[in-house]
């Protein structure tokens, strides 16, 4: 997220534990609870930096992260998003995000209709005149994969709506499309483009920005391994008072599912 600047999930926009803010560069695998029809996946991930959207939450740090995701069998579910995150100017040193949702599948596209409600537990909204970090977002994401071309390919699209977007700001909208090409021995090539829109800029601190990601994922067992290159449209002196959170930036990952 940004502060005066957030994020993020969800690699991390948040959708049946994507966000996005990249957090998880592959999906979990799960073991189920049969007896309740439950299938229950937990991923924990190391990163050179957690973005959301393309802006770093963690000031260009380290992040540590974890993500569960709890389905039943009708496709309902509930999951969870933790990450250190350091704002410039806020004593926020967790967020901590709560999801819930449906999946289901129609004509062979995957559906999943949610909402990602965004906390930062231990954060005083202080001064008075300071703004609110938390907000929530309702979600939508569809995916199709197409299998009849030289290399498997999926197609995917994200749209996120808040009535009150981060630090009160209002009206926030948020579109994403991506690709994700698998490749022989285990690996993925995956772009990523998305665009923010926000109700009030001045509070936001940003003009509407643009984001966009390429990244390799390689898979080894119960591992992934990914590399990848992120940008965004907004300068030095458009990035929330000159900070360098919006640059530029190759990264790593590496996922363990569960």
């Amino acid at each position: 997220m940004a502060m005066n600047l957030h994020h993020s999930l969800r690699a991390l926009t948040l959708l049946g534990l994507s966000a996005g803010a990249v957090a998880v560069p592959a999906g979990a695998s799960a073991f189920g609870t049969e007896p309740l029809g439950l299938t229950i996946g937990l991923t924990p991930t190391i990163s050179s930096d957690y973005l959301f959207r393309g802006i770093s939450q963690t000031r260009n740090r380290p992040a540590v992260q974890a993500t569960v995701d709890i389905q039943h069998g009708s496709g309902l579910y509930v999951g969870g998003f933790v990450s250190n995150v350091t704002f410039l100017g806020a004593n926020a040193r967790q967020e901590a995000d709560a999801l819930a949702g449906w999946r289901t599948t129609v004509s062979g596209i995957s559906l999943d209709f949610g909402g990602i409600a965004y906390t930062y537990p231990g954060f005083e909204n202080r001064p008075a005149s300071a703004y609110d970090l938390q907000y929530v977002e309702l979600a939508a994401k569809a995916s199709f994969n197409i299998s009849d071309l030289p290399l498997p390919a999926k197609v995917l699209a994200f749209l996120n709506y808040s009535p009150n977007y981060q630090l009160e700001s209002g009206t926030g909208l948020y579109v994403e499309g991506g690709l994700e090409l698998a490749l022989p021995h285990d690996l993925t090539l995956a772009g990523r483009g998305g665009y923010q829109w926000i109700q009030n800029n001045a509070r936001w601190g940003s003009p509407d920005f643009a984001n966009w990601s390429v990244s390799l994922s390689y898979r080894i067992s119960d591992f992934v391994l990914t590399a990848g290159y992120f940008d965004t449209s907004l300068n030095r002196g458009e990035c929330f008072g000159g900070q360098k959170i919006c640059e530029a930036r190759s990264m790593l990952y590496l996922s363990r599912t569960f």
